[in-house]
């Protein structure tokens, strides 16, 4: 092989390793993607996602706001969802519980799963979930309803916030979407209160 074959041989070589490389890089960020997008949300806030917490901070101040309660489901899936009460007003830093029930109103058993998010989108990063239903796989027989709490409180935090000085309501809002292939683990009904009513609430 002469010197100038081998050259580009060797560059031909070089080529083909970069764009392996970046082949894969971008299969690596695609695959990155969701996990750091749901990050990225919790840490800010973006759209309107909340916080997790194992407790409240233990500050609570004499600023009040009020948390409305609002409720969605989805067409295809055959059930009745509300909110117990629509709003409650708390202090900030104060723990407060709201109670959704959910109703198969369908003639079989089936499955759902709740998504979630709070307006305006500026608050999620101050509205912390102690306790939540929101992607959680729900198991309902027909005829079958189930109470599910929400414990909630908003961090104090909100006050040093700007865009936050004169919003005095957040509203809390879930969706109900039908599961499709639930896991193994619905092998068992979810609790339940049967009544014969049927409800359907939203903002």
């Amino acid at each position: 092989m002469s010197r100038v074959e081998g050259s580009k041989h060797s560059g031909n070589s070089r080529v083909v390793a970069v764009c392996l490389s970046v082949t894969f890089g971008m299969l690596g960020m695609a695959y990155a993607a969701v996990p750091l997008y749901e990050i990225f949300c919790q840490v800010t806030g973006y759209a309107g996602t909340t916080q997790r917490a194992d407790a409240t901070t233990g500050v609570v101040l004499d600023r009040t706001m009020t948390v409305r309660f609002d409720s969605n489901i989805s067409n295809e899936l055959d059930w009745d969802f509300a909110p117990k009460q629509r709003q409650v007003t708390l202090k900030v830093g104060d723990q407060a519980q709201a109670v959704y029930t959910a109703k198969n109103i369908g003639s079989e058993t089936s499955f759902g799963t709740a998504t979630f998010n709070v307006s305006p989108g500026a608050a999620g990063v101050y509205f912390n979930k102690i306790e939540c239903f929101c992607f959680t796989e729900q198991k309902l027989s027909a005829g079958q309803s189930v109470d599910m709490p929400v414990m909630f409180f908003i961090d104090p935090e909100i006050v040093n916030d700007p865009l936050m000085k004169k919003i005095n309501t957040i509203t809390l809002s879930y969706t109900f979407y039908p599961e499709e292939d639930p896991g193994p683990e619905l092998s068992q009904t979810a609790p339940s209160v049967i009544d014969g009513g049927r409800s359907k609430s939203s903002l």
